[in-house]
């Protein structure tokens, strides 16, 4: 998996056909490391950028993701911390899965937004709440170019080929989001990692299967197309207003995927205290809520969004809070 994951961060370089290419950047592990800069947009296109990419707005949609489920119980100097991390992971995926305009320009533009982060001149207002984190932190930049690499790659991979192929998107899409968190909660070590990135994994494909139909109607697809043909599904069956019964095995056995790589949220909670442990178990409760509502309404997932609810979320946080104090997980 090691191999596909390179080579989609790779594809932050390789442009979609009649956009300028991007210049490879300066080291961007380290942090506050000056990369060359990308190519500037005209000045009108960078007024559009700007009112679409308005901070109020991104916040609100960032509130509303399966990541920060947790976010109103923590202290708030810990909440502006992982509220600045979901607001540039909601406006990287508004830029890349909303804006209507040039989207590979939006996200050049975006880019010039880390560049001036990491050269300590941060422009805009989700850069600028960032920025206090980044330092705080020590943050490196690659996280933020992973999830941005992974926007680009939606502009033009439509379909994935097998389970390996989607963990490789999911190891840009949404396991960074995690090396940010456990960088905040001043966490991170290989064993939280490893296992904080099957949850993020797991989050992601949760969503995807939220999103069946969303994602089809924009010309996606993150079923595997390998499953697809095993069950007999279709890419016309994702269109339709109700999931037939090959969508619904295939979302059945997607879920018992997902399902597994959450239950790794239990060992990385259970190696966590306090605050820290108090957010992932949102994080993990919520994903496993998440798959029961969709196991709930018999895997029909293209009428509606099938979310969670404060109840199922509840049933699913007490018990795996509970039990990590019972029990420790390797640090």
């Amino acid at each position: 998996m090691r191999v596909i994951v390179e080579k989609l961060r790779a594809a932050r370089s390789v442009p979609p056909e009649g956009a300028a290419a991007i210049e490879p950047t300066a080291d961007r592990t380290g942090p506050m490391s000056p990369p060359a800069p990308a190519p500037a947009a005209p000045a009108a296109q960078v007024e559009r950028l700007e009112r679409f990419a308005d901070i109020d707005t991104v916040m609100a949609r960032a509130s509303g993701e399966n990541f920060p489920v947790a976010l109103g119980v923590l202290p708030r100097r810990l909440r502006s911390h992982l509220e600045a991390i979901y607001g540039y992971a909601r406006l990287v995926d508004n830029l890349g899965d909303e804006y209507g305009g040039d989207r590979s320009a939006a996200l050049d533009w975006l880019e010039r937004q880390i560049d001036d982060l990491y050269a300590g001149a941060p422009r805009h207002e989700v850069f600028r709440r960032l920025a206090e984190t980044v330092q705080e932190f020590d943050i490196p930049r690659t996280p933020f170019d992973d999830l941005l690499a992974a926007n680009r790659l939606d502009q033009t991979k439509t379909a994935y080929t097998d389970w390996e192929d989607l963990l490789g998107y999911c190891a840009l899409s949404a396991n960074p989001v995690g090396h940010l968190v456990l960088a905040v909660l001043e966490a991170s070590t290989p064993a939280r990692t490893s296992a904080s990135d099957a949850v993020c994994s797991g989050l992601q494909v949760l969503e995807h299967l939220q999103d069946v139909g969303e994602d089809a109607a924009a010309g996606r697809v993150y079923l595997p197309t390998e499953d697809m043909a095993r069950f007999g599904c279709t890419p016309a069956d994702l269109l339709a207003p109700v999931a037939g019964e090959p969508l619904r095995r295939l979302v059945a056995f997607e879920c018992a995927r997902a399902r597994e790589l959450l239950e790794d949220g239990r060992t990385l909670v259970a190696s966590l205290r306090g605050f820290g442990r108090l957010a992932v178990t949102g994080f993990v409760a919520g994903g496993l809520a998440g798959l029961d509502a969709i196991e709930a309404a018999g895997f029909e997932v293209l009428s509606a969004t099938r979310s969670a609810g404060a109840r199922r979320l509840l049933r699913r946080a007490v018990p795996l809070y509970l039990g990590a104090i019972l029990r420790r997980g390797p640090a």
